[in-house]
């Protein structure tokens, strides 16, 4: 199965994407947005960027464990991925959301 962007509702009613692989496991999550039209430029962003590694910025969280950002060409995050157990994991998993950002298939889940 090929990767897709699920878009969702937040408990405090905006609105968020994530990306997900062709094995269902999330590699990415957005920021919130107040609006729809907000997600869909977000998505854009990501299809657009992912493929660049100098759009990726590697971090470490206060509890050590690895994690990155996805920036827009202005610098903006766009989108972070979950804490991994290694500096390898993470650089798997960028590499992951380089070859499936591009992915064009969304599901909206926000009317179910």
């Amino acid at each position: 199965m090929a990767a897709w962007y699920q878009i969702s509702k937040t408990s405090d009613g905006q609105f968020q994407f994530v990306l997900k692989a062709g094995n269902g496991e999330t590699i990415l999550t957005s920021e919130r947005y107040k609006a729809m039209d907000s997600v869909h430029t977000g998505i854009a962003s990501v299809q657009k960027n992912s493929p660049d590694a100098a759009r990726y910025e590697k971090k470490e969280a206060s509890n050590g464990k690895p994690y990155f950002l996805l920036k827009a060409a202005n610098h903006q995050v766009i989108g972070n991925s979950q804490m991994y157990s290694s500096e390898d994991a993470r650089d798997k998993g960028i590499a992951s959301v380089q070859s499936n950002g591009p992915a064009t298939t969304i599901k909206d889940t926000t009317a179910a």
